[in-house]
């Protein structure tokens, strides 16, 4: 074995784990790391631990504030950190990083990192901005790294004023764990049979052109503005589909008109949460839409420019710094005209947005490829 360093990551809930990791666990514990994986209970998380051959632990970690559960939590990760001695503490999710940084610091761990996925403040207004931005503050004291997954989220920290230039770093163009390109989200080894299979069961045909989002549906990422362009679309073309993958939450959830025409339009297809081979989805693609409000970086754009896809994402938050405008797809604002006037434009030009499909892939492959992500985690974070 190369090393022997104990590594504990924290994660609020399960449903973040396989898009921050992937195998990336597997890998560094081939490389002989010992690691750890801390989550809410989950019937899900034994199976994880297992195939990526790591130990792991449950501990009730709630993603709002609740003050008693929250210090109860931090106190039995306090005496699970002092217990097995860990090298490096890694948290992720405003939660899970948070309780992690307290406990560790506490236990006077030498390397804290704190993984900013995101900022929830940005969307937010008054009191609660407030708090948010200071619990951000407050969490990157604790740490001894703030590892930010884009560089927007660079910008933002210094320009918030919520971690010291010195403690922040980005791991090459961003992302926290990079996308498998060569593999899972590769065109190329998707099977015309079992995608056929697919279209017959979600009745799409050759004659459709799909535009595909995967993700929470919630009011952050801009699903309403979506499905408001997309009624409109519907007047111009009638042969369009939205494919929507992923599911509904009751925190920032959707106003019950948006939900009532997703479950009743015959052109809108709602998958919910997909567990395995979701690459299958984005291959039903014609193009990928992020309208988020905010965002980290955006692994669905990742994953959906390593299959080729033409990106269409908002300017304003770390999603910009996931696609090269006009190059592999085109910014757009989050309102229901700008969505519609640039999907319009690209349903009439497929032909010539065609080639924003490859620039991507190509963009994936030099700068997020998994392989290159951890070995920056090795470099930066590990040693």
């Amino acid at each position: 074995m190369e090393n022997e360093k104990k590594i504990l990551n924290v994660v609020s809930v399960f449903f973040s784990i396989p898009f921050f990791f992937g195998d990336q666990l597997k890998y560094f514990r081939e490389k002989g790391y010992d690691i750890y994986l801390v989550c809410s209970p989950s019937d899900k998380i034994e199976n994880f631990a297992n195939i990526q051959n790591v130990k792991f632990k449950e501990f009730k970690i709630v993603r709002k504030f609740t003050i008693f559960q929250d210090l109860k939590t931090t106190y039995k990760l306090y005496q699970y950190i002092k217990k097995n001695k860990f090298d490096i503490v890694v948290g992720h999710t405003p939660k899970g990083a948070l309780l992690s940084m307290l406990a560790s610091f506490f236990a006077s761990t030498q390397k804290r990192v704190y993984f900013r996925h995101g900022l929830v403040y940005e969307t937010k207004k008054g009191i609660g901005k407030y708090f948010l931005k200071n619990i951000e503050r407050l969490t990157s004291l604790l740490s001894t790294k703030v590892v930010c997954v884009s560089p927007y989220l660079i910008d933002k920290s210094i320009a918030d004023k919520l971690t010291s230039i010195k403690k922040l770093t980005l791991l090459r163009k961003g992302s926290c764990n990079g996308v498998d390109v060569l593999s899972k989200f590769n065109p190329s080894n998707i099977l015309e049979t079992k995608l056929n299979n697919l279209k017959f069961k979600l009745l799409i045909n050759e004659e459709n052109y799909v535009i595909g989002y995967v993700g929470r549906l919630v009011k952050d990422k801009g699903i309403s503005e979506l499905v408001q362009a997309f009624l409109s679309l519907l007047s111009n073309h009638k042969k369009v589909k939205l494919l929507l993958v992923g599911p509904y939450e009751d925190k920032d959830a959707l106003d019950s008109n948006t939900i009532n025409e997703i479950e009743r339009n015959e052109n809108i297809i709602r998958v919910g949460h997909i567990d395995d081979e979701i690459e299958y989805y984005y291959a039903l693609m014609n193009i990928f839409i992020l309208p988020t409000y905010r965002e980290g970086l955006g692994t669905s754009i990742l994953e959906a420019s390593s299959m080729e896809i033409p990106v269409l994402t908002t300017s304003h938050t770390g999603s910009r710094d996931a696609i090269i405008n006009n190059v592999t797809g085109s910014y757009i604002d989050v309102n229901s005209k700008s969505i519609f006037n640039t999907l319009d434009k690209y349903i009439k030009n497929q032909k010539e947005y065609c080639h924003q499909g490859y620039e991507g892939r190509k963009h994936m492959l030099n700068n997020f490829k998994q392989e290159l992500i951890w070995k920056e985690i090795e470099c930066k974070i590990y040693n």
